[in-house]
């Protein structure tokens, strides 16, 4: 059982406090929790904290006593990190904290062996590189205890700051996010600064907290930016769309059964791909009625103009718009068309995310995951979807798989497909041909009315003197209920984005094709993997690009 779609704190921050400090710092932590708590009732709190002595010691304290998950990421092997403990009473304290959280130890950076980070040197200092590099990679917020000052120190406090803001540290970096970071593009990093004062200084306690960004240079914020607490929002909404249909859903933000036994992601997938669907009929509904009103609208205006003058045709014309623009206005109040496609991005991300994990592409090792490089170049509130897929990451990472060559033939089979197993490409090729035919079918119906309309105009136009005058109305009303017909048939088209919809499909289609020849021929594990990695990157960018393209389509702008 599993806490699932959490908001992620990481932890960072300097081990010798001053003692005079500590209730302060306690208390200033607690508001901050606190704060989230009641921002955001429905998106449980989860805190990486590495356990170190001073600040995350104090931290982890705090988050327990609330009632928080708290998972600690070990720099270390526990033998060896006990000796960077000062006192016997911290070591007591880290033991005590270990029986109470989720912990989790770091495989070695590339390079490094047990002998050479067995004692304090440059290798034992990339390991806690690792670590922050680690916490920066999987949380939300990173809440720094620090005193604002630069440091050459590898893996200390101002360095990981500066790599969760700016993408910078001075060791090996496996992470795509990194490369926009250093170019000052860290715009979904936020972190949460109370300033210390170390032990050995002297002054009163310091200045309030302060929220920390970067777009080019770090900004300081007296209160969290309105995009991200946006974002958070949108997060939050995710929870409390699951917690409102779990009966129907089979589970709950708090409680994430196991869908498959070792992969977690594959709960956060179900649930995001059951609101998806959900959303996508309401919407489907929601555009037809418009459109067949907008119909009624024009048929009504075209009967009272060529056929009958009865005020009738008048009201039934308002009677038409009015309902129109309720329907519109409550599926855009209740926003069912953002939720749709955020949460279909959301389910196509996860899907990756999980054949990746089981597949074992991405590895604890490398924390370079889906999350990194999907939906970069949409608006920042989106960045709640790739802050749902980091804590999936890290419940995958929790539960670990089987990713031998058995396992990556089953991802191969659930996910391209094969003779026996239909997969994506099936799901691809069969789509594309089902809406390539309703397309054409309803082209060929558009052009019938376009036709019977000129038709018609042609007769009017060779034969007017010889038709009488209520004949002649009403052919003249039948090309405007025609024409009509036509141009709401052709702006249903173009909401649906059915001609690119059905691109799409194919060039997915040709992908998945073109990987499953290529799994086909592959004998080897590494090339099976690499090819999958390659496949995902596509699938993600091609839904990111599915992603942009409906959002430019929103239903307030239906021209009714």
């Amino acid at each position: 059982m599993l806490l699932a779609s959490t908001l992620i704190v990481g932890v960072t921050g300097h081990r010798n406090l001053r003692d005079c400090d500590t209730g302060a710092l306690r208390a200033q932590v607690r508001e901050f929790f606190q704060d989230l708590r009641s921002r955001y009732p429905d998106l449980p709190i989860s805190v990486l904290s590495s356990l170190a002595e001073g600040s995350d010691q104090l931290v982890t304290d705090v988050a327990l006593e609330m009632g928080l998950r708290v998972v600690a990421p070990l720099p270390l092997p526990p033998s060896l990190f006990r000796d960077d403990f000062s006192t016997c009473a911290t070591l007591r304290h880290l033991d005590e904290q270990l029986q109470q959280v989720d912990v989790l130890e770091l495989p070695l950076a590339p390079g490094a062996s047990a002998a050479s980070i067995g004692s304090a040197g440059p290798a034992r200092d990339v390991q806690y590189a690792q670590a922050g590099i680690f916490v920066s990679s999987h949380c939300h917020i990173l809440l720094a205890l620090w005193d604002g000052q630069p440091s050459e120190l590898v893996g200390g406090t101002a360095q990981v700051v500066d790599f969760h803001l700016r993408g910078e540290m001075p060791v090996p970096i496996e992470r795509r996010r990194a490369a926009l970071g250093m170019l000052g593009l860290g715009e979904e990093t936020l972190v949460h600064h109370i300033p210390v004062l170390r032990h050995g200084t002297s002054g009163a306690h310091p200045p309030r907290a302060r929220w920390l960004t970067c777009d080019q240079d770090v900004i300081a914020h007296a209160r969290m930016p309105a995009e991200f607490d946006a974002m958070f929002r949108r997060h939050c909404e995710f929870n409390q769309d699951w917690i409102k249909y779990a009966d129907r859903i089979g589970s709950t933000p708090q409680a994430l059964p196991d869908e498959r036994p070792g992969c977690p992601i594959d709960g956060l997938f179900e649930v995001a791909d059951w609101l998806a669907r959900t959303y996508q009929r309401r919407i489907a509904k929601v555009l037809l009625v418009t459109y067949v009103l907008a119909a009624l609208m024009g048929f009504s205006f075209v009967l009272y103009a060529d056929v009958t003058n009865q005020d009738a045709m008048l009201y039934l014309f308002l009677l038409f718009f009015a309902s129109g623009i309720v329907v519109t206005a409550v599926a855009t109040r209740r926003q069912w068309h953002r939720q749709y496609i955020d949460y279909r991005a959301l389910a196509e991300g996860l899907r990756v995310q999980s054949f990746w994990r089981r597949a074992g592409i991405v590895d604890i090792a490398t924390p370079a995951f889906a999350h990194d490089n999907f939906l970069q170049k949409q608006d920042v509130e989106l960045g709640w979807i790739r802050n749902a897929m980091r804590g999936a990451s890290l419940d995958g990472i929790l539960a670990p798989v089987d990713t031998g060559p058995r396992q990556v033939d089953q991802v191969i089979d659930e996910w391209v497909g094969s003779a026996t197993s239909p997969g994506q490409l099936e799901y691809y090729t069969r789509t594309a041909a089902r809406r390539s035919r309703l397309h054409r079918r309803d082209t060929v119906i558009a052009d019938g009315c376009l036709w019977i309309g000129i038709a018609i105009s042609a007769v009017l136009a060779a034969a007017a003197r010889h038709i009488d005058g209520s004949l002649q109305n009403l052919l003249v009303a039948m090309m405007g209920v025609l024409s009509v017909a036509v141009a709401v048939h052709e702006a249903y088209a173009y909401k649906k984005a059915d001609k690119e919809l059905i691109k799409q499909y194919r060039f997915m289609g040709h992908i998945f094709a073109a990987a499953r020849h290529r799994l086909s021929t592959s004998t080897s594990l590494a090339a099976k993997r690499q090819i999958l990695r390659v496949l995902g990157e596509a699938a993600l960018a091609e839904h990111a690009e599915w992603t942009l393209m409906h959002r430019e389509r929103p239903l307030q702008n239906s021209k009714i």
